[in-house]
């Protein structure tokens, strides 16, 4: 016997203003199954998850769960009806323990008053099923790992008796062993019989925790299957619309004259004693665990945290105290692995967040000539083939990804000779990575110099002339890409060689 479908969503629809989010869309999702849900940024994943969430009110179409008809009047009623999102950005709680955040928003009270024996019996029990029971209910939740804190928000869907819990690109800040832990717990929840809803840009990972799989291509779903033996070639062509011949580019390049030069650079606490040279014309890539200090490594090169000691000579010129104001007229660009935080101004416009370094490029007399500005905003825009309504339209608007698109705009337009890229694809989707790489190589090609830091190996092996690998501050020797293998990277990373 068939088991029927837990969730059901049919012909759903939405609008936001002229612009057609959902045109449609239709899926349907089994108890104990997990479906992966694929498309390019701004595909209509994030709305559709929304309306699923109760976050958004469908203009037309119907939903229904466990055979009920199923339409929230916001996340709460969705979440007390078995619905759970659990988002990119983490919703915890960090000054709060970890009881404290499971049961944040569902206490158990009794004449005004916390039962604090039952909360332990519950939270203990989440945390058992999920496979965590050495969890300490006491311990803060901003000490923990990233997967710590992922694993409070999934312990508190199962304490609200979710039936269907959401995923949105959950790795994309984790470790390699928190993901893995992360896939550990996916299992045991199917085996329980929730539902699971996976979006992620990672097609390794989808091969490994989803059995279906749902592509959405401009707010309609243009393609569904089983995951076993569908090919990778054949999802990322669904996504795109179009045969994707090359994820990796290879764009012809000469290597020039050095152009930065560290010699025994130490951070506050860190790096450690970094020398590296790098030159024209050529990507190297930083390799490393999270928290091994590559990311504080570019910050102190583009003057944002300190330097220690040791030197900084950018071309030939020998400055170890730069700010980023000085660092940017030296041509340096820089690439946040954190564009909510400090990357972009999200409630300011495109156009803003994409001309800020070189506003006077666009001044005269003092005045701001605002029909170039935007005339250069909206080159950009097609250039990275950005979604958004226009230069004019608030970046907070945008899809993750598409925002990192306007980020990596910015140093484009700002003509940077040494480009610093933390992360540079995080939250972008297939096809847009593969522009991407596209463009990191036109720009070596170019003569300019990319440093870049990322957490996903293929990408470094795949677009980078040298590697060297992080560990506890320390950096490697540079070698050739082609003297790498993944393994012996991660050797280098964990500190076994």
């Amino acid at each position: 016997m068939i088991e029927p479908p837990l969730l059901v969503m049919n012909d759903v629809a939405k609008s936001f203003g002229a612009s057609r989010a959902l045109d449609g869309v239709s899926l349907e999702l089994g108890p104990g199954e997990v479906l992966a849900l694929l498309g390019e940024n701004g595909a209509g994943k994030s709305t559709l998850m929304k309306i699923l969430s109760g976050a958004y009110r469908p203009d037309s179409g119907s939903m229904e769960l466990g055979g009920a008809p199923y339409a929230p009047r916001g996340p709460r009623e969705a979440l007390s009806q078995g619905v759970a999102m659990i988002y990119q950005e983490l919703t915890i709680a960090p000054a709060l323990t970890v009881e404290a955040n499971v049961m944040l928003g569902q206490e158990r009270t009794r004449a005004g008053l916390i039962r604090r024996s039952e909360h332990r019996a519950i939270v203990s029990e989440a945390l058992k099923t999920l496979g965590h029971p050495d969890l300490k209910l006491d311990a803060k939740a901003g000490s923990l790992s990233i997967g710590g804190q992922q694993l409070i928000e999934v312990a508190r869907a199962l304490v609200s008796k979710a039936r269907v819990i959401v995923f949105d690109e959950p790795t994309s800040s984790l470790t390699e062993r928190d993901a893995l832990r992360l896939f550990e717990v996916i299992d045991r929840l199917k085996s329980k019989g929730l539902a699971i809803v996976y979006i992620s840009h990672f097609l390794e990972e989808v091969r490994r925790v989803a059995q279906r799989y749902v592509v959405l291509r401009d707010g309609r779903s243009v393609a569904s299957g089983q995951v076993e033996g569908a090919s990778f070639a054949t999802i990322i062509e669904q996504m795109v619309g179009r045969e994707l011949t090359e994820l990796f580019p290879k764009i012809p390049r000469a290597v020039g004259a050095e152009v930065l030069d560290l010699s025994e650079l130490s951070g506050r606490k860190l790096p450690r004693r970094v020398d590296l040279v790098l030159r024209r014309g050529e990507v190297l890539g930083i390799a490393g665990l999270v928290g091994a200090g590559r990311t504080e490594l570019l910050r102190t090169i583009f003057g944002l945290d300190p330097v220690k000691s040791g030197q900084i000579r950018v071309n030939g010129s020998i400055d170890s105290g730069s700010n980023p104001h000085a660092r940017i007229a030296q041509g340096m660009g820089f690439l946040s692995e954190d564009r909510k935080g400090e990357g972009l101004a999200l409630g300011r416009s495109i156009e803003d967040n994409l001309t800020y370094p070189v506003l006077d490029r666009h001044a005269r007399w003092g005045w701001l000539d605002l029909s170039a500005r935007r005339g250069e905003a909206r080159h950009w825009l097609e250039r990275l083939r950005v979604k958004a309504a226009g230069p004019t339209q608030a970046i907070g608007a945008l899809s993750g990804g598409n925002q990192q698109k306007v980020a990596l705009a910015r140093l484009l337009h700002q003509d940077a000779d040494v480009l610093l890229l933390d992360e540079p694809t995080r939250g972008i989707d297939v096809g847009s990575k593969a522009e991407i790489y596209r463009l990191i190589g036109e720009q070596a090609a170019t003569g300019k110099a990319v440093l870049m830091v990322s957490s996903y190996l293929p990408e470094l092996m795949g677009i980078c002339d040298r590697i060297a690998v992080m560990s506890r501050g320390v950096l490697s020797e540079a070698k050739p890409v082609e003297d790498w293998t993944e393994a012996a990277i991660m050797d280098v990373a964990t500190g076994n060689r």
